[in-house]
């Protein structure tokens, strides 16, 4: 959900730049408070310096699109929102024409998410709320992706560890509103996922399995201990077991709750903020000469990311 280009570039478009009604310099060049009504059927209004927006401005798309804020040179840049054709809307900082800094995204299906951005990707620490379950992400994103320490919140448990490529990995543990937490590891597991047709070649996904430990107390969290994050996990099966059998005697659960985070990775479908590409957002194109809409950051959908299970049923159940 990325805008994949720029608004009308006044300037190189040639020699029509379509209705200008304002202040000019003494080349002539708008320059100074203006309204414009470009070629493309685009309109601005805001301030102009040397023939370019730069300043405050109001940026209106013909596909219903509209971004409010800073400009420079042409581009987006500095505080700005902008309200996407689905309803979508992202509030915070702009650099180059990219979300870029902190910010607050609001998806079409009213999920959000609100922390830091680097060339229009969630990258940094940041909080993702899932609207339908009050489910909340709080932790670390890479490249629009929850990677590295973070914490899944339900309604009654939340879940503490590390998280690889959008997924719970390593060591973590399970904290009960009723007075414990139950520790364990979640460990990559392959399972084959095959074509009823036998012409169809086997294929493997990659999903991860909680593997519980010991119930204890409740103790204070310190990501610090997870010395596992980011790296990968030697886990030593008892004889006879093997990774399809790491199921229900070893209770251990697939994460996944239904909660998906919208992405950006092309439409923020995908440009990188779901899922994530996927995140669910999709990406609305602006006419020739416009620039590229985001859809929807990561799609908006909801439903790309997975949240960790809980290692009970009961508790599982809760977060669908």
């Amino acid at each position: 959900m990325s805008d994949l280009g720029s608004d009308y570039d006044e300037e190189e478009q040639g020699p029509y730049l379509g209705e200008y009604e304002g202040e000019r310099n003494e080349k002539e060049e708008r320059h100074g408070k203006g309204k414009a009504t470009l070629p493309n059927g685009d309109m601005y209004d805001g301030i102009y310096e040397h023939g370019k927006r730069h300043g405050q401005g109001l940026y209106k798309f013909k596909n219903g699109a509209r971004y409010i804020g800073e400009y420079k040179y042409n581009k987006k840049h500095g505080q700005g929102t902008f309200i996407y054709p689905d309803g979508s809307k992202y509030e915070g900082n702009w650099v180059d024409d990219q979300r870029h800094g902190y910010g607050v995204y609001t998806y079409p299906n009213g999920d959000t998410y609100e922390g830091e951005w680097q060339s229009h990707l969630r990258h940094g620490q940041g909080v993702y709320t899932y609207k339908d379950t009050g489910t909340k992400y709080v932790g670390t994103w890479v490249s629009g992706k929850r990677d590295g320490a973070g914490e899944l919140i339900h309604a009654n448990h939340r879940y503490q560890g590390g998280w690889i490529a959008d997924q719970p990995q390593g060591k973590g543990k399970y904290v009960f509103d009723i007075g414990c937490e139950q520790h364990g590891q979640y460990i990559p597991v392959e399972m084959p996922q095959g074509g009823e047709d036998d012409a169809e070649e086997a294929q493997t996904i990659v999903v991860p399995k909680w593997r519980a430990g010991e119930i204890s107390a409740i103790s204070q969290y310190n990501p610090a201990e997870d010395g596992n994050v980011g790296q990968d996990v030697d886990i030593e099966l008892e004889s006879g077991d093997t990774a399809e059998g790491l199921g229900e005697d070893e209770e251990m659960q697939q994460e996944g709750s239904g909660d998906a985070v919208p992405g950006e990775g092309g439409a923020e479908g995908q440009d990188g903020e779901a899922v994530p590409a996927a995140e669910g957002e999709t990406e609305a194109t602006a006419g020739e000469g416009e620039e590229n809409q985001e859809g929807g950051e990561d799609g908006g959908d909801g439903g790309e990311e997975q949240t960790a299970a809980s290692p009970t049923a009961e508790d599982a159940e809760e977060a669908d």
